[in-house]
């Protein structure tokens, strides 16, 4: 079979579960990442015959999709903020909004702090200490602290996490990508374990969000094969892991630190109102696709 009878095959049988631009993608992410079948191979080599062993291991990948596995579980990879990470079912997918949380903490670090030349404006997240520390909070694959040390090199970044499988994939990220953060296995809703983690002037969370009984809305190949225990929180209390970082900000947060969380589009209000409870000022943000996806939160009168 030639190149481009398989491809064709491929992307014909993913079209039985995907929409026809998915499928596209995911079928040129697989050809590229399995066979190393480009874009342009396909046009200038589209009547080469596929070798058997490609064959075989494009079939094997194609039998994980058909049963809804996310192609970054088959690949074992995801791109997120410009860097390839090692991802497996006991990790979330990392997400493009999740990217645009970095994002804010970059710019917000960087237009409040001295860079290296010397000229930016006095920080005044941390008045004591040329370090800012960053918190990461259930860190999953590693992608939120990773990508800020490599944005953010001088910062001190500790990640947390409750599942020890979690952890060692953020810490294979860890060293694929060359930075140093402190991880440490712990329950973060046990409030008993707070005082084995010190002072943050940053406390970042993707935490679990979505309501269980919102699975039914939510693609099948989430619901199956994506870890609940980072999705899912119960109905009778959805917005614990918020009422949580804002008791612990209030012990554990330096004198004009900030918290940044991404929250479910249709309970931001909510978060926030948590926020401005425990006498913080949040900030909602919305997404690229001007959802409220982001929660700045601070307490400039915060003092330890």
């Amino acid at each position: 079979m030639t190149i481009g009878e398989f491809y064709k095959y491929f992307n014909e049988r993913l079209k039985s579960i995907y929409e026809e631009r998915e499928s596209t993608n995911i079928t040129d992410w697989i050809f590229e990442s399995i066979a190393s079948i480009t874009r342009l191979d396909r046009i200038l080599k589209k009547q080469k015959a596929l070798n058997h062993s490609a064959i075989k291991q494009l079939n094997e990948a194609l039998d994980q999709l058909l049963q809804h596995k996310p192609v970054q579980y088959v690949l074992g990879e995801a791109w997120f903020y410009k860097m390839k990470l090692n991802v497996n079912e006991h990790v979330l997918i990392p997400r493009p909004e999740t990217e645009e949380l970095v994002e804010w903490v970059v710019e917000d670090v960087r237009s409040t702090i001295y860079d290296v030349r010397g000229k930016s404006p006095v920080n005044i997240i941390h008045q004591t200490s040329d370090i800012v520390y960053i918190l990461d909070i259930g860190t999953g694959s590693g992608c939120i602290a990773v990508a800020l040390k490599k944005e953010l090199p001088d910062t001190e970044l500790t990640a947390i996490d409750i599942s020890s499988d979690a952890l060692q994939v953020a810490k294979e990220n860890a060293q694929d990508q060359d930075v140093e953060i402190g991880f440490a296995q712990l329950d973060f809703l046990n409030e008993e374990l707070w005082p084995s983690l010190p002072h943050f002037n940053i406390i970042i969370s993707n935490p679990p969000y979505i309501p269980e009984n919102e699975k039914n809305r939510l693609a099948k190949n989430v619901v199956e094969h994506e870890p609940h225990v980072a999705l899912f929180v119960n109905d009778n209390d959805p917005f614990i892991f918020y009422r949580k970082i804002a008791a612990f900000a209030g012990k554990h947060l330096k004198q004009n630190g900030k918290i940044f969380v991404e929250v479910h589009d249709e309970y931001a209000k909510e978060v926030q109102q948590i926020f401005l409870d425990e006498s913080f000022e949040p900030e909602i943000k919305k997404d690229v696709y001007g959802r409220d996806r982001m929660i700045q939160a601070c307490r400039s009168n915060k003092i330890l």
